[in-house]
This record gives structure tokens, sequence and C-alpha cells, in this order.
């Protein structure tokens, strides 16, 4: 799979470039967004990673060009800047997918293969943690086998959380995975649709902590009445 990674930090250029590599991506890397710009008019590449903050030509300008000239290459951002305008400006200028620095590797190469299969074409896997799965191309949800009704929203959070197994998310953090997908977020968001997933499925399969956020544990097993309906 080869992928254009348009990034001026040496360091971060390296890193992003061996740890993709290890992940079996192969990386063309260049160092401005004149460069990049040329890359992806020219080059064929099933994805691009592109650092906003690039010299020469910055990367919102390199990507504007790149969608006027009907450049289809699916292309997520990766930059320092964090702030809800600039994701809706990278979004609305054809981004993607947006990631804020620092950013997890493995997140990152998840992400890169998900545009590669939605570009394709191709049906997304099964998410699973225990006795709860996610069908992410029907968009369902199953707990012990047995269907669970939610809302878009409260789909989007599970989704989430499922694709963050054991990882502590603040809630700044979720609300900037929402912001990635084009919701809108009010206040309390999080907050209600996560009580909501807890009635639903069960109260602990999403854990807070309290003063740093919230973790949804790697492998829930069910508890008897889950799988019976009745307390055994």
């Amino acid at each position: 799979m080869r992928v254009l990674l348009a990034e001026d930090d040496e360091l971060l250029g390296s890193g992003l470039k061996a740890g993709l590599q290890q992940q079996g991506f192969q990386i063309d890397w260049v160092r401005d967004g004149v460069a990049a710009e040329r890359e992806l008019l020219t080059g064929v590449y099933e994805a691009a990673v592109l650092d906003l903050g690039l010299p020469r030509q910055d990367g919102m300008q390199c990507l504007v060009a790149v969608r006027r000239q009907k450049v289809t290459t699916p292309v997520l951002i990766l930059t320092a800047r964090d702030g809800v305008p600039d994701r809706i400006a990278g979004l609305d200028a054809g981004a993607d997918d947006y990631l804020v620095k620092p950013v997890d590797l493995l997140e990152l190469a998840a992400r890169l293969r998900a545009l590669v299969r939605r570009a394709h074409g191709v049906a997304e896997p099964a998410l699973e943690a225990g006795a709860l799965r996610m069908d992410l191309s029907a968009r369902q949800v199953s707990w012990c086998g047995r269907p669970v009704d939610l809302s878009q929203r409260e789909y989007e959070i599970l989704q989430i959380f499922m694709l963050n197994l054991g990882r502590v998310l603040t809630r700044s953090r979720i609300e900037e995975h929402l912001y990635q997908w084009g919701a809108e977020v009010s206040s309390n968001t999080v907050e209600v649709h996560i009580y909501h997933l807890r009635k639903k499925l069960r109260s602990d399969v999403i854990e807070t902590l309290r003063g740093v956020g919230y973790v949804m544990p790697k492998n829930i097993q069910p508890d008897p009445v889950d799988v019976s309906g009745v307390v055994a």
C-alpha cells in the first residue's frame, strides 16, 4: 500500500516513515507543500498523510489545489492545530480524516487502512470486545448475540471506544473524534450518550476514571443475566 507522507519535521517524519513501513506501508516522504502537490498530481497513491504547517505552500493550499484538479486520493490531515475551526476548514477543503499531534502510530495506521478500504468500496470488518460486537458495514451492534438499538450519536461514540479498547479517552478527545466525523457536539453530548449506552448495554461497559476520562475494557464478559435474560 503506497502512501505519501508530507511532513517537514525531520524527527517526526523519519519516525512516522519507519513506523508505517513496519505496519506494511510503502512510504514516499516529501517535506514541503509544493512537492506534496506535485506528487499527488503525478504519482499513484492509495492515501496521503498531509501536515498543514508545511513550508513553501501550506497543507491546506495543497489540499485545495489537488481537489480542484479532481484528485480523489484519500487524505488524512496530521497537524498540531487542534482548534475546531481548523478541523472544520480541513474537512471542508476535502480532507477525509483528521488527527491532531501527538498521534498514536497504530491509530494512524488503522485510519489509513480504513480510508483505503472505503475508497475501494471494501466492506469494513466487525469490531469486537468480548460479548459486544459492532458490524461496521451494516452499522449494527449486538450484545451477547442480541441486537441493540442505538441512535446515530450513540453508535458513533461506541465506535470511538471500540477503536480504542483499553485506552483512556478524555471527553475532549472523544469530542475531537466526533468533529472529525462531521458531527455537531454540544457541551454535554458525551456524558449524555455514555449514560444511554450504559443503560442499553451494561453500566461497566464504559468505565469512568475520575478526573481522567473513560475507558472500555478490551474483553467484556457477559454476566449470566446478560446471556439468559434471567439471573442464574
